[in-house]
């Protein structure tokens, strides 16, 4: 019964983290901001950093399932 949540949590981290990254590595290889108000290459390794964590987070929900 608790698998149900956890494979749509891990889901829902997994898919956050891919579009995240993939919608940094875009902006960035168009070199337009990443987050208005800041600098590229900031906003750029927050964003990178932040899809990495979603999609660890993701897999090890995914893994205790």
């Amino acid at each position: 019964m608790e698998s149900g949540p956890a494979i749509f949590v891990g889901t829902v981290f997994a898919l956050f983290g891919a579009a995240l990254l993939v919608w940094t590595a875009v902006r960035a290889r168009r070199r337009e901001p990443v987050a208005l108000g800041m600098r590229q290459t900031v906003s750029a390794a927050l964003a990178t950093v932040i899809a990495l964590g979603s999609l660890v987070l993701g897999a090890w929900c995914l893994t205790g399932v």
